[in-house]
């Protein structure tokens, strides 16, 4: 789940995506190459089933996660389609990150699929349903509105080594950036490094909510257990001014005091005790994450080797007039795009998830 402008800085809105179409250590450029890691594809060693609210419908839906060969990375089954975590299904939708396929749509990937790109599984198969059989659109649930139930249900059942089809092991392959990107707009921005290792640092400022204020974080993907101890836990916030106005849209009728943080301005946090000082700043980092595992495909890397530097996530990139074509080769062409602030009421901003990527092709 994520909230923008006033509600909640929404970490996809300056981040790029990759789109990987292809797969080969030769495929590289002067701005981004594609590397093996020097680790092998894993996935799950058991089934994972849980259940639980959603946050936009109010409705009730189950998700189990099974294991899967190597190579066949991440993917969503849903009415016996299955729908792949990749940016090319990602849509446009309000207040969260959304996959749609043949006129199935999965909301609120993004705290599930930051469980799984973190913590190493790269092949896994997502079947999930609705409480009602007709649905054309289902929701993973919010759980607390973290990561940790993932991240505890993930670790609970365990890694295998993935094999393919004939029984091989496979190498994971990993995007690395060779010189600096970056787009901004007035005083946001979003910007990417070469780097020896893959870091994120988020600021977000709600000068309008002292409680929350300017904030900033910064984490480094050594090993699983760092997402688990210090990104994972961060729960998904909003800001209770605003809460009215999305439930008169039609939005968050499954959310509560139980699955996010609500701070108002004038009275700051309503449901303390806050899990770190700066848990609004962390919890941006863990959408940020779930929505780059959709560069992801085959079972190699989402997150890119580099330092992504993200400032106040709440504003957006005009897609039609902020594309940044970098460069275009043989092997791959690679595109940045972010989007426009949407209004929804009195200044509020909706966010409107549009995808920003870099292409390979």
């Amino acid at each position: 789940m994520s909230l923008s402008g006033a509600v909640k800085a929404k970490n996809s809105t300056l981040v790029s995506w990759l789109r990987f179409s292809s797969f080969s250590s030769a495929a590289s450029s002067s701005t981004v190459s594609l590397n093996p890691s020097g680790r092998l594809q894993q996935t799950l060693a058991g089934c994972v089933e849980l259940k639980g609210k959603s946050l936009h419908s109010g409705k009730l839906s189950s998700v189990k996660l099974l294991p899967e060969v190597a190579g066949a990375g991440r993917h969503f089954e849903f009415r016996s389609r299955s729908i792949p975590a990749s940016i090319e299904f990602a849509q446009e939708s309000p207040l969260c990150t959304t996959l749609l396929k043949d006129g199935l749509k999965i909301r609120t990937v993004e705290h599930l699929l930051s469980a799984l790109e973190a913590k190493g599984v790269d092949n896994c198969r997502i079947q999930i349903e609705s409480e009602c059989a007709d649905d054309r659109e289902v929701e993973v649930p919010i759980f607390d509105g973290s990561a940790q139930e993932w991240v505890d249900a993930i670790e609970e059942v365990g890694m295998n080594v993935a094999q393919n089809r004939v029984g091989e092991t496979v190498e994971k392959m990993v995007a690395r950036l060779n010189k600096p990107v970056q787009v901004c707009k007035n005083d946001s921005f979003v910007a990417a490094f070469p780097a020896p290792e893959t870091r994120i640092t988020c600021g977000i400022d709600f000068p309008q909510v002292p409680a929350i204020g300017c904030q900033w974080f910064s984490w480094k993907h050594l090993h699983d257990s760092s997402f688990a101890k210090d990104i994972a836990p961060s729960r998904t916030f909003c800001v209770y001014e605003e809460v009215e106005r999305m439930r008169e849209a039609g939005l968050i009728k499954g959310g509560s005091l139980d699955n996010a943080i609500v701070c108002s301005a004038e009275h700051g946090w309503m449901n303390p005790p806050l899990r770190f000082d700066d848990e609004a700043c962390r919890h941006k980092i863990l959408d940020l994450i779930g929505d780059l595992s959709l560069v992801a495909r085959g079972g190699n890397g989402g997150l890119p080797v580099a330092h992504i530097v993200a400032f106040k996530a709440n504003a957006r990139f005009k897609t039609s007039s902020s594309i940044l074509e970098i460069e275009r080769g043989n092997s791959f062409v690679i595109r940045m795009s972010f989007c426009s602030l949407s209004q929804m009421q009195a200044g509020h901003a909706l966010h409107t998830d549009l995808a920003r990527h870099l292409t390979i092709d």
